[in-house]
């Protein structure tokens, strides 16, 4: 999954297939209530731009906040992508399990980590930020925009 190629990807089923441009070889974790009831665990998934869905049609739209919209198939329910409303800068985190190719990435950070269950935790170091902190930072990005 290089930094300038375009990786592919799909759901379960194969009724969605896309591909996108990774924005940095990395992948996060998110541990937030939504993101874990959505994909049954915890999202992990790759910043991404320039993204191409082959049958769209197939695709649900879940908008589950102000600012965010969640995407999946509407086929067999995989969790595919996760963006910004009404966001022109083609930024969508894609679920990591989705890439056909898992090619080394690092693991980069976990966010709403203070919603992380006490039952669960990732070895290593790394960045780990509180829901505050998170969408503190995505209104300054909104702001920016």
């Amino acid at each position: 999954m290089g930094e300038a190629s375009r990786a592919s990807g799909g759901c379960l089923c194969g009724a969605v297939r896309y591909s996108a441009v990774p924005a940095k070889p990395e992948m996060d974790v998110c541990h937030c209530r939504m993101c874990r009831r959505w994909s049954g665990g915890v999202f992990m998934s790759v910043p991404c731009n320039d993204l191409e869905i082959e049958n769209e049609q197939a695709l649900r739209r879940y908008v589950s906040s102000e600012w965010a919209e969640r995407l999946f198939c509407k086929d067999c329910g995989t969790s595919l992508f996760w963006r910004f409303q009404d966001d022109e800068s083609g930024h969508v985190a894609i679920a990591f399990q989705s890439f056909d190719d898992l090619a080394p990435v690092s693991f980069a950070e976990e966010i709403f980590i203070d919603e992380k269950p006490a039952l669960y935790a990732f070895a290593g170091e790394r960045p780990r930020k509180t829901g505050a902190e998170v969408i503190a930072a995505f209104e300054a990005q909104q702001q920016e925009g």
